[in-house]
């Protein structure tokens, strides 16, 4: 009797899932507009990727492989997902990893493929709202990471720090664009957009700061790692001098 009703329980929460906030928008949460409006917007980005990636690989085929490992470390990080509070769940992105290795637009692809594979396979996002998701953790994501490691390291930064910020910096940036998105879509009825999004920042903020904070620190050692079993293809991006 008892795993009958346990049986009928889990099978309740499968087919009427409780709504969630969570760094991936949920399936059929955002009306329709909004999942226009950001698929638009997060195209142009995919279609100059793809164009990246092209090169990339025309470049050096060898490459290749690196570019897979980053994508499959944005799956892998992405897909962990922690409880927050009032019902919410929290994540890494780990796209700060591929922003620093190839550039922004090359892992708009690559969180894209990751971001539908997730929806399709873990009923993680979902596909009305794939360009939404696309947007907060694949485009502005990566944007935040590369243009603040490029910038540390124009000034000198030591490469440790550089990767450290990046990485984390691009994960809050992501959950803040995802609130964004939410507070346009779901305005307070008393304080409007910016309620909203104090709202859903807070949700967010208590598990997503030590998480980014993570995710710094072990984008700094699969780096390390990489340099140690990948340090030609390094020097080839321009990550690494000869010398280190």
């Amino acid at each position: 009797m008892k795993k009958r009703n346990l049986l009928i329980m889990i099978l309740a929460m499968i087919i009427f899932p409780n709504i969630a906030y969570a760094m991936h928008i949920m399936e059929g949460f955002l009306p329709l507009k909004w999942c226009l409006i950001w698929g638009i917007a997060a195209l142009p980005f995919v279609i100059f990727g793809l164009i990246s990636i092209k090169k990339i690989v025309n470049t050096d085929p060898k490459l290749k492989l690196l570019l897979a490992f980053s994508g499959a470390f944005t799956f892998v990080l992405s897909a962990l997902k922690l409880p927050s509070v009032t019902g919410s769940c929290s994540h890494p992105t780990g796209v700060g990893l591929g922003a620093i290795l190839f550039g922004p637009t090359a892992m708009s692809v690559l969180g894209l493929i990751v971001l539908f594979f997730q929806a399709l396979l873990l009923a993680h996002g979902g596909i009305t709202t794939l360009g939404a998701n696309t947007f907060s953790m694949a485009v502005v994501g990566p944007i935040t990471s590369y243009l603040l490691y490029r910038g540390i390291k124009k000034i000198g930064g030591p490469q440790w720090l550089a990767v450290f910020l990046s990485a984390s910096v691009g994960d809050l940036m992501t959950y803040v664009t995802t609130s964004f998105q939410l507070a346009v879509a779901f305005p307070s009825p008393t304080g409007g957009v910016i309620e909203s999004l104090i709202k859903f920042m807070g949700i967010f903020a208590i598990t997503q700061v030590p998480l980014a904070i993570s995710e710094g620190l072990l984008t700094v050692l699969v780096l390390n790692l990489l340099t140690s079993y990948s340090k030609n293809e390094l020097i080839e991006l321009s990550i690494i001098s000869k010398d280190e």
